[in-house]
């Protein structure tokens, strides 16, 4: 998957559990982020995302994609954070996390399907 905003674009690996298929059903998509207790960037889908199959734990570092369940928002890690209930893993960054950690303030996101 592709995250493109004007300053920066960021390649995201996806995971292969329902909550990762939910979202890609969706794309492509242009969402609003903003940036989130200095850790990460949030941004939220039209609605919340079905989580199945797909754990609801995780331990996100610097690159992690995931998803909070009880605000329904996308979480796209920038910095190492502790292990949380309710966040279900949806990927990992590949490449493009240091253009996003640059962008300051709210941005628009289009996330789009990468073949």
């Amino acid at each position: 998957m592709r995250l493109a905003t004007e300053g920066a674009e960021v390649v995201i690996v996806l995971n292969d559990n329902a909550a990762a298929r939910d979202l890609l059903s969706m794309l492509p998509l242009t969402l609003e982020f903003d940036d989130y207790n200095h850790t990460e960037k949030i941004g939220y889908p039209p609605r919340k995302l079905t989580t199945g199959d797909a754990p609801t734990r995780c331990d996100p570092e610097a690159g992690s994609f995931t998803y909070y369940i009880p605000w329904g928002n996308l979480a796209l890690f920038y910095r190492d954070f502790r292990p949380s209930a309710n966040l279900a893993p949806l990927g990992t960054v590949e490449s493009g996390l240091d253009g996003l950690v640059r962008l300051d303030g709210p941005f628009s996101a289009r996330l789009e399907r990468m073949d």
